[in-house]
Formats: C-alpha cells, structure tokens, sequence
C-alpha cells in the first residue's frame, strides 16, 4: 500500500463534495473544554509533497541508522517499511494534523486548550474512518522530529506536528503486507465488565 496509491481525490482544483462533507465534520467531533485544539493542512501541492519527502526522508535516514533500537527495527521489519517514503509524492493527498497549545472554541481565541494530545487523536481517529468511508486509503507516517512540517505547512510556532496521513484510492495492484493483517483478537483488546 505504501507504494500504490493513485489519484484522483480531487476533482480540479476543489475537494469532491463527498470529501469536503466528511471533512467538515471534524469541526464536530469532541474535545477539551471544546477548544477543538487540531489544525489539519491539506497537502495536494506536488512541490510541497516533494519537500516532505525529502524532509522525512532525512530523519529517517537517521532514525534506521542510528535511533532506533534493534527491537524496533525488527518489529517493522515484517510490514516492509525503510527509509524510503516514495508513497509521500505518489500518494496525491497528504494531511498534516496539528495540535494546538494555543486557542479556545471561537476563531481567533488565545486561551489555553486542554486534553490536546487525546482530543487531536481522536478527531485523527474520526477523520480517518470518515476518509475510509469515502472509499480512500490511508497511512499514517510519524517521522521523528516532525519540525519541518509546521515550517513547510506555514503553521505558527504553537503548533506542534501530531501526525501525517496520507490519503488516495488505492491503486489496482495495491497490496498490504501479510504481517499487518494479523490482528488481536476482540478479547485480547477489550472486555465487557
């Protein structure tokens, strides 16, 4: 999957209206003291993307060479996954999320916002199943330091790089490597008391 997807997601310049609708309703989902506390930069620009391939390509470069511990590398080892982030300019949408420290629940409001890492990983989580139901594939990609993309997305200081989701319809010879189809089971992850 990380190296098959293709366009289009949107139709011209403007998202599909089936799109846009899902997107919207991120302005809905639950937050801290409902501060909305996210940020998400739609990423289409085929300059930008390839500036956030080179980015995230350099800290991974490090991040396999040195950083990470040999644990790690071998429990990625089985998904197939390396420096190479090719899928970051063949992918045709990128989705750069952002918590905010900074803001409150009216535009503009510089309040502090609480539950910020749970709120934006829910609204992540949301956005993501509503991208699925749209018929799209995703991936999401946590390059470690994650800095350049408020640089390259043109976000304030406050910001601080959550995750970046990479969106598209799954090419036709698209695949997912077997490991990442072994899941838990239901009672592995949850149990009813």
């Amino acid at each position: 999957m990380r190296r098959s997807m293709t366009p289009p997601v949107w139709r011209g310049s403007r998202p599909s209206a089936a799109l846009w609708r899902r997107g919207a309703r991120s302005a809905t989902f639950p937050s801290g003291a409902n501060h909305q506390p996210w940020f998400f930069s739609v990423i289409d620009s085929p300059e930008a993307r390839a500036r956030i391939r080179a980015a995230a390509e350099s800290e991974e470069q490090e991040f396999y060479a040195s950083k990470a511990p040999q644990e790690w590398l071998d429990a990625l080892a089985p998904l197939g996954t390396d420096p190479d982030k090719g899928f970051l300019e063949v992918a045709p949408v990128l989705i750069a999320i952002f918590g905010q420290k900074r803001g409150g629940p009216k535009p503009g409001d510089d309040r502090k916002n609480y539950y910020v890492t749970e709120s934006v990983g829910i609204a992540t989580g949301l956005l993501i199943a509503a991208l699925h139901e749209a018929g799209l594939a995703t991936l999401t990609h946590t390059p470690a330091p994650m800095s350049f993309l408020a640089e390259i997305c043109g976000r304030p200081a406050g910001d601080k790089p959550f995750l970046l989701l990479v969106a598209g319809h799954p090419a036709a010879d698209a695949t997912v490597p077997v490991a990442a189809l072994d899941k838990k089971p239901l009672d592995a992850i949850a149990a009813w008391i």
